[in-house]
């Protein structure tokens, strides 16, 4: 299968950067599919999304992104977020505590942004929100 450059980038770190045969990304158009070939586009991540890059290797890897944007071109795609947290490293009981939180704090607009980056670690780490 053929494969594309794919770099997800947070605004304090490299995630990953590497070759994959899919990415799959969640934008505020709804959710998107990209494969080597795919047309150029620029989209923006929608609030508290996964994201879904099928590694050369076979892997999935899963990554909470917050924020930023996708970029499609015909040399690969790049991922820019605010934040992003692989699914691996994230503290699953610090997310559902942030989750709680959030959710005690109501309908006030920061506490709404950060139920949903609560809910998107809790999605990306395989747990229920």
């Amino acid at each position: 299968m053929a494969t594309l450059q794919v770099e997800l980038v947070a605004v304090e770190r490299m995630i990953w950067s590497g070759e994959a045969t899919r990415v799959i990304a969640r934008t505020t158009e709804g959710e998107l599919g990209v494969l080597a070939g795919h047309a150029p586009l620029l989209g923006e991540l929608a609030p508290g999304g996964i994201v879904r890059i099928q590694q050369e290797s076979g892997e999935e890897l899963v990554v909470a992104a917050h924020g930023g944007f996708l970029s499609v071109t015909g040399q690969g795609v790049s991922i820019l977020a605010e934040t992003a947290e692989l699914a691996d490293e994230i503290d699953v009981e610090r997310a559902r505590e942030a989750l709680r939180r959030a959710q005690q704090a109501g309908d006030d607009p920061e506490a709404v942004a950060a139920g949903r980056r609560a809910q998107s670690r809790l999605r990306a780490a395989g747990q229920d929100a």
